[in-house]
């Protein structure tokens, strides 16, 4: 890959800076740098097309700010200007004290586009780059990276997922971040989305299953209207925390979304009953946070109260759902068997209002964070009366070294077109469960191993154990 060693080199420079302490700080500085490198190459192409039309193009970003201008200033021949280029502290304080300014007063309001990202991105972020001397070298490095051609953002697209992984394996910060891309391609493979319609993710962190079903669906383009409705009218996703959302919206722009539909905001803090048809999305694939707390006044924006976050994304998704629409949802395990009101009620509504027709439940091991969690997939408008399950057991305990893969995931994927019975998967009718909707994985499938020996077996296996235990004691003692 021609920029592989680029990457790699960029977070060498990063690790020696003392501004940048773990891998979060090198997706963060990496994806800052590369959506100016990125813009400034947007603007060229779009400088190109205006001068082969004969139009006047003008520039989005004032000059003096432009990446030629102070990242990689160049002399009439092209050539990188070394005597004109800022470095040391003066290159820091430009960027800290010019620069971001300058960005953050891009808004939403008097622009449109990428424009009006601009102003988000940089609202909260920093520089962290302590040293202007790794910030030269760090912006050397990224002027040879190119945003230009298909081929070029497919690469760029690899391997900062590669940084993203790394980020998630980084502990617990790093990971509510990131899903293992296998299972984001597995539950975009399952809810199938098409094109002409919407998908959304009120909880998207880095975009990984916004960027999976863009790859899934630009597989199926067949004319360039398909790929204009994919560009601008297909994707929505929203983040209420600044450094997943650069990085995400950089995600979706290295995968070919040029200007990402991603918003900056608290998906909780809106009030459920307000919302109209307009409002929904035909597919929604989410993996909202594990474990968080909700403050009394955001849970008032929802008919079940409760303070666990995961249990009030999943009323959102439910309510945002269109009438026939599918989800893929990934959520603790607890939430089939918790026997508090608001996960009974919860239970309750999912099934009432959807039909949940297949739950997959995934080993330990899965998301870094060590949290057992589900699948749920479900149609919107239709109550569930049968549910099919799949218990992925893997011969192998997944972590870090020996990560989910999509073979694992196979055998579901080829099952659940005929939600097949196996030994790994089974169905159970909703009349069954009992007053708390239990959803709880029984596998009535499961062979267990059953012992056969007598109990005079066992009880000579015990007494040669024993006495091998005694001769070995001997042993030791005779060699004090």
């Amino acid at each position: 890959m021609a920029f592989e060693q680029t990457f790699k080199n960029i977070d060498n420079i990063l690790f020696t800076d003392e501004g940048c302490g773990s891998e979060l700080d090198y997706a963060e500085q990496k994806s800052w740098i590369l959506f100016l490198k990125y813009l400034d190459d947007l603007e060229k192409t779009r400088r190109m097309e205006a001068e082969l039309q004969d139009k006047t193009y003008t520039p989005v970003i004032a000059e003096g700010y432009r990446w030629n201008d102070w990242a990689m200033p160049r002399t009439k021949t092209g050539e990188h200007d070394v005597h004109n280029a800022l470095v040391g502290d003066d290159l820091i304080e430009f960027v800290n004290g010019k620069l971001f300014p300058y960005l953050k007063r891009f808004t939403s309001s008097n622009n449109t586009g990428i424009e009006a990202k601009i102003g988000v991105v940089f609202g909260e972020l920093r520089n962290r780059i302590a040293s202007g001397y790794n910030l030269r070298d760090v912006l050397e490095q990224v002027d040879g990276l190119k945003f230009q051609t298909t081929e070029q953002k497919h690469e760029l697209s690899y391997l900062y997922e590669t940084s993203l992984n790394k980020m998630g394996n980084a502990g617990r910060n790093g990971g509510q971040f990131y899903t293992p891309r296998p299972l984001i391609r597995t539950i975009v493979k399952i809810v199938n989305p098409e094109i002409g319609k919407s998908v959304y993710d009120g909880a998207c962190g880095s975009a990984g299953f916004l960027c999976e079903a863009y790859n899934y669906m630009h597989g199926n383009v067949k004319k360039t209207a398909d790929e204009r409705t994919l560009q601008t009218s297909t994707f929505y996703g929203k983040e209420v925390k600044a450094l997943p959302y650069i990085i995400g919206m950089m995600n979706m722009i290295l995968h070919g979304v040029e200007c990402p539909n991603i918003t900056r905001t608290n998906t909780l803090t809106e009030n459920l009953a307000d919302v109209q048809e307009k409002d929904r999305f035909d597919y929604i694939l989410a993996n909202p946070p594990f474990g968080g707390k909700e403050r009394a006044e955001v849970q008032q924006n929802f008919p079940i109260k409760t303070s666990e976050t995961a249990y009030l994304f999943l009323q959102h998704f439910i309510k945002y759902l269109r009438a026939g629409g599918s989800a893929g949802i990934v959520i603790k395990n607890t939430f089939l068997s918790n026997t508090d009101n608001a996960s009974i009620a919860l239970r309750k509504k999912l099934l009432e209002d959807c039909n949940l027709h297949t739950i997959l439940d995934l080993p330990s091991g899965v998301f870094q964070a060590g949290v057992k969690t589900i699948v749920l997939f479900f149609k919107k408008g239709e109550p569930t009366k049968k549910v099919w399950f799949y218990q992925l057991n893997l011969d192998r305990t997944l972590g870090k070294t020996d990560p989910l893969n999509e073979n694992d995931l196979a055998d579901f994927v080829e099952k659940q077109k005929t939600k097949a019975d196996s030994p790994n998967s089974w169905s159970i009718d909703v009349a069954d469960l009992n007053e708390n909707y239990d959803l709880s994985p029984k596998n009535p499938n499961k062979v267990e191993a059953v012992d056969e020996r007598t109990p005079q077996q066992i009880a000579d296996e015990i007494r040669a154990l024993a006495s091998d235990s005694q001769t070995l004691l001997d042993e030791i003692i005779g060699m004090l």
